[in-house]
């Protein structure tokens, strides 16, 4: 095979797998009833005056399937936390106790699972259409090797190639999002 084409595969294999991590860490965001350090990977706390993941200035467990517990590495910190979390809009109240902030995650009602595998479904289509868009912009630069000496019948086993990965990842994909809505589902 054309040695231009096998570096546009790569970069195509490269991109898709760049998209269905990214897909992964999205659902990751999406709480399925367990606590999970992961719903807070999005917050961020002002730290002097700096934007700071809220990972980055605490420690951050869980003590038990329904309580996040953030232990800040520096007291002043507290009511930064406390104020990132409820800017965060992640339905969760901190409870402040001084030295720690604990987090409580509620059972999740019927109706909210249902919203959440809305929000799972919405995900998973994102994922698909950016692995679509990566498959497309790598079917047009494959084209373009024409010129540069690459024949029909590359031309061919590289989109066929192509074909492949994007099928591949949609499946990836489709998975992660199916593993993530039986966990939502399961009470």
């Amino acid at each position: 095979m054309n040695e231009l084409i096998s570096l546009q595969l790569d970069d195509c294999k490269e991109g898709m797998n760049k998209a269905v991590a990214h897909t992964e860490s999205e659902l990751t965001k999406i709480r399925a009833g367990k606590a999970s350090p992961g719903m807070l990977d999005g917050i961020f706390v002002d730290y002097y005056g700096t934007a700071t993941a809220l990972s980055q200035v605490s420690n951050v467990n869980t003590t038990d399937a329904r309580t996040i517990v953030i232990q800040p590495w520096e007291k002043s910190l507290l009511s930064a936390i406390e104020k990132a979390i409820m800017d965060s809009n992640i339905g969760l109240n901190p409870q402040n106790d001084g030295n720690i902030i604990r987090l409580v995650v509620p059972p999740l009602t019927e109706e909210r699972r249902r919203d959440l595998v809305k929000k799972v479904k919405e995900e998973a289509e994102k994922g698909r259409v950016a692995i679509r868009n990566i498959r497309k912009e790598s079917n047009e630069a494959i084209k373009k090797l024409k010129n540069d000496g690459a024949s029909e019948d590359e031309i061919k086993v590289g989109e066929g190639e192509i074909q492949k990965l994007t099928d591949a990842n949609i499946v990836k994909v489709d998975q992660l999002a199916e593993l993530k809505e039986k966990d939502i589902m399961t009470v």
